[in-house]
């Protein structure tokens, strides 16, 4: 590759873009770690999308109608950070470049969400951009059905390196792209033929083109160090009623010693290095150093939005009072102030008629009275909905022919459905929820785990919770799942035991600015246990009190879910014997944890043996059954140590011994 040839041809280009590869390399080699090869090689890329392409203004981040800028290939990090600072966004300084990778810095080893303006989504476990960047792209087409394109109309925009495409995860994403014609996303394929091993060639020898081309995608390839061919190929791909792939042919490392080699994608770090090749760039300044005049250039270019912004808020303000307060609203991510009325209306219609219902069936209950005044809901299923319960009649289904539908089919992709909905949330204006079977939340977690890292409350609908879905045996039935959703930081998972716990359990979901909820659902019927209506939220304490002892109060059982029943019939055994028996309800351990000591102290007293029901491990129940002024020595637990069984479910949950009788039994052992 001739440096000096590329600088020669687009001098203003150079300048800007090697702007890009000094600043990475001064960033990483202060911090001695880090990835510089793929700023380097893509900085061209980079440098056209953002003068030429890309619709935004640094000085109002958040303007609803930018195009998004994705950076799947998270670990290089520096260029967004590098393009975030030279356009002007206020709080990405040059101390923060500095910063790189530091302690209390905004500018983290990969790009998080809510660490800087411009960082559209956490990004780093690889693929996972891409995917985000279907549900960004899916977003943007339904609410411009709904408002029109006056108000939303612009481009989604992804990085994606081989490791990327090599995920697993990638392929859910394209393919649902693909069937989905997304338009307005474009793919740049950071084509670079290098890992961290070596040769690409070493673990793959996928044909990319012909992949997307398969998948329904349009794919244009170029040297991806050629401006002019990057503003033709991004020019084209705007037209197109596809998604489209550009594959730009790059050189990792582009200019310095390691190009073109496996060292080149980690930490550049050695000084004689990295002054040849900034020698070789043409870079004559010291270290985080950009010279005014390219400094200026980059300004320029991230005021050159200014005007279309001014133009589309003017067009928002000619709108209707009501269209303007729907729109900020749901791009507030407020509920509507409808929601918590309709929700007590059920819940006393349901104490009232106490029907005998699965969890799943209850949600579609609920669903049925939310979706009608919450235009901003959008569910799905992976492959599921029949059994997930995830579609009310009013939606209607999201496809080519009709973008204002809200129900999307995302097939058999638990991944890139769960990572497409946290891509919906990221853009705004969304509250989208999706279902498969909760044993299944093995296919989603990474992106069930990035929704709790980056702050944001997508709904994971996860049905068939136990062993109590019966003849499907032990590869669906969950065992460890609930433990490890509970073991997640940031999430709440919501076990309900009826309708009316889940009524309570939906309306915080959806009114949840920060946290991802998993609501845990059953296949089995349940009885509607709270019976005597309550306007308060029960659920919102995490735990409480559903049946309290007659006479002295000589244990408590704590349920969730499907077991809540089993204790009370457990209840009635032993007050028949004289034993004072109190039943703790605890839909969400999470909530109930984050109550004050003194309420929690009420639920769970000192003094009464204690014992834990529930289909599932047993990990992370000791926190309440010797924790909270229990003793090991007076607790128990009613549940599963091993994997379950194929046969109905009432066999089951006899056979492993999950029953009234058993969970009386445990008590009266611990006295």
């Amino acid at each position: 590759m001739d440096i000096k040839a590329l600088a020669e041809a687009n001098p203003d280009h150079w300048s800007k873009a090697t702007a890009i590869r000094a600043l990475t390399l001064d960033a990483v080699h202060a911090a001695n770690s880090g990835h510089s090869g793929m700023p380097l090689g893509m900085a061209d890329v980079a440098t056209v999308l953002y003068e030429k392409h890309l619709k935004f203004d640094a000085s109002a981040p958040d303007w609803l109608d930018r195009d998004r800028f994705i950076l799947s290939a998270g670990h290089g990090s520096m260029l967004l950070y590098s393009l975030l600072y030279l356009t002007g966004y206020k709080d990405m300084t040059l101390e923060q470049i500095r910063n790189f990778r530091q302690w209390g810095s905004i500018t983290a080893g990969h790009p998080e969400y809510r660490h800087a303006k411009g960082i559209e989504t956490t990004t780093g476990p690889l693929g996972q951009g891409i995917a985000n960047s279907v549900g960004f792209a899916m977003a943007e087409e339904m609410l411009r059905a709904r408002y029109g394109r006056k108000l939303v109309d612009h481009y989604t925009y992804v990085v994606a390196g081989d490791g990327c495409l090599m995920e697993g995860i990638s392929q859910e994403a394209i393919t649902l792209a693909g069937r989905q014609a997304l338009g307005k996303l474009i793919l740049f394929w950071d084509n670079n033929n290098i890992t961290i091993d070596g040769k690409l060639s070493l673990s793959d020898r996928t044909d990319q083109v012909k992949r997307f081309e398969a998948a329904n995608w349009e794919v244009i390839e170029i040297d991806g160090h050629d401006p002019a061919r990057i503003d033709e190929a991004i020019t084209q791909a705007k037209t197109s009623d596809k998604p489209t792939m550009i594959a730009c042919k790059t050189h990792i490392a582009l200019g310095h010693a390691a190009q073109d080699t496996s060292k080149g994608h980690g930490a550049l770090t050695d000084a004689d290095q990295m002054a040849a090749a900034k020698a070789a760039y043409g870079w004559t300044t010291g270290p985080f150093e950009v010279p005014e005049d390219t400094k200026s250039a980059w300004e320029a270019i991230g005021a050159r939005g200014k005007p279309e912004r001014e133009a589309w808020e003017a067009r928002l303000a000619e709108t209707s009072d009501r269209k303007q307060a729907e729109f900020s609203r749901i791009f507030s991510g407020e509920a509507p102030k409808g929601l918590s009325a309709r929700i007590k209306a059920l819940k006393k219609q349901i104490s009232a008629e106490a029907p005998s219902v699965a969890t799943r069936k209850s949600s579609e209950m609920v669903l049925e009275i939310i979706n009608p005044i919450m235009p901003e809901t959008v569910g799905g299923s992976a492959d599921l909905t029949g059994s997930n319960n995830t579609k009310t009649g009013d939606l209607g289904v999201f496809d080519v022919d009709n973008r204002k539908g809200r129900y999307v089919y995302f097939g058999i992709r638990e991944h890139g459905m769960c990572a497409a909905m946290n891509g919906m949330v990221l853009h705004g204006g969304i509250r989208p929820y999706g279902g498969t079977f909760m044993c299944f939340t093995d296919y989603a977690r990474p992106a069930m785990r990035l929704a709790a890292l980056m702050r944001i409350p997508t709904v994971f609908v996860m049905t068939h919770d136990s062993i109590g879905l019966g003849e499907d045996g032990p590869t669906h039935q969950p065992i460890e799942h609930l433990a490890i959703s509970r073991a997640t930081p940031n999430t709440w998972v919501f076990r309900p035991c009826d309708t009316v716990e889940t009524a309570e359990a939906w309306e915080l979901a959806l009114t949840s600015t920060e946290t991802p909820s998993v609501l845990s659902l059953t296949r089995q019927n349940l009885p509607t246990l709270r019976v005597e209506h309550r306007n308060r939220n029960m659920s919102a304490e995490g735990a409480y009190v559903l049946a309290d002892a007659d006479g002295k109060r000589q244990a408590i059982i704590l349920a969730t879910g499907s077991e809540v029943e089993i204790a009370l019939r457990a209840r009635d055994l032993l007050q028949a014997e004289g034993i004072g028996t109190r039943v703790v309800s605890m839909p969400c351990w999470e909530l109930f944890e984050a109550q004050d000591e003194a309420v929690r102290r009420k639920v769970l007293p000192a003094g009464p043996v204690r014992v834990g029901v529930e289909a599932a491990a047993r990990m992370g129940w000791d926190k309440w059954l010797c924790g909270e002024r229990g003793r090991e020595a007076k607790s128990g637990f009613v549940g599963m140590d091993s994997f379950g069984a194929s046969a109905p479910a009432d066999v089951l949950y006899e056979k492993f011994g999950i029953t009234a009788e058993a969970v009386a039994a445990k008590v009266k052992s611990l006295l």
